[in-house]
């Protein structure tokens, strides 16, 4: 399906709650999310590109919001252009939604006009691990260029990515955010997921194991864990205004 149009989102929100390890990744990620922003002031929270996705069943209350106008989404706006007053949101959320945004610079600076003091955004994104990297270049649709620099150049919506940006602009250029942005601090960076994303199937294939087997490569995942620098699928991020 075209990535581009609006129905192949509405598919994957169909996906996502039919097929149980992917269900439960996404509930997983979100649960890290309410986790890692108890602390931030009282406000709006706002999740960036919630797609297919069910963030108000952890965080009720939280605005959906989408580039896309898609049912179920409170708001369409895109991250470069936040339609939020100055110092108005506590935390802003984003699940596979960065590596898709055109200028991450403009986006970051809306970010920081817009939360609070002590506010943060929580994001969880493709990392750039040697298994990741396999992984993304060679069975992965969108484009994983780890010499690429911050703009994404493609006009789609979703079929414009580039999954090693979360990597590029927090790890590889992380001298450079910082002096483009001193006021968000990375305050955390946790690279994790090597298997139970894949062993989900994703959208396209189906579920590698039966829905009983997901604790226990939970529990393998736990018991790697050390080794996620070099096999994490994933990153989780957090900067804090200050």
């Amino acid at each position: 399906m075209d990535l581009d149009n609006p129905k192949t989102t509405i598919e994957r929100s169909a996906i996502i709650k039919r097929k149980f390890f992917l269900k439960y990744v996404y509930l997983d990620f979100y649960n890290t999310f309410k986790k890692l922003s108890k602390d931030v002031p009282k406000g709006k929270r706002v999740e960036i590109g919630s797609g297919g996705g069910f963030i108000k069943e952890k965080i009720p209350g939280c605005i959906t919001s989408d580039v896309m106008q898609l049912p179920g989404c409170d708001m369409c706006f895109p991250a470069e252009k936040m339609p939020f007053k100055n110092n108005s949101l506590s935390a802003t959320y984003m699940l596979n939604t960065f590596h898709h945004i055109k200028d991450p610079q403009k986006a970051l600076s809306e970010f920081l006009r817009c939360l609070k003091r002590g506010g943060k955004v929580v994001m969880i994104e493709p990392f750039n691990s040697n298994w990741g990297r396999f992984i993304y270049k060679n069975f992965h649709h969108e484009p994983f260029d780890t010499n690429a620099n911050w703009k994404i150049q493609k006009k789609g919506d979703l079929s414009s990515a580039n999954g090693a940006l979360p990597w590029i602009v927090f790890y590889r250029d992380k001298k450079r955010f910082q002096k483009l942005f001193p006021r968000l601090k990375i305050i955390f960076f946790n690279p994790h997921t090597p298997l139970r994303y894949l062993l989900s199937g994703g959208f396209t294939l189906p579920q590698l194991l039966p829905n009983l087997f997901y604790p226990l490569v939970s529990k393998l995942e736990t018991l790697i864990a050390p080794a996620n620098n070099h096999i994490g699928m994933f990153v989780t991020i957090v900067l804090k205004k200050s």
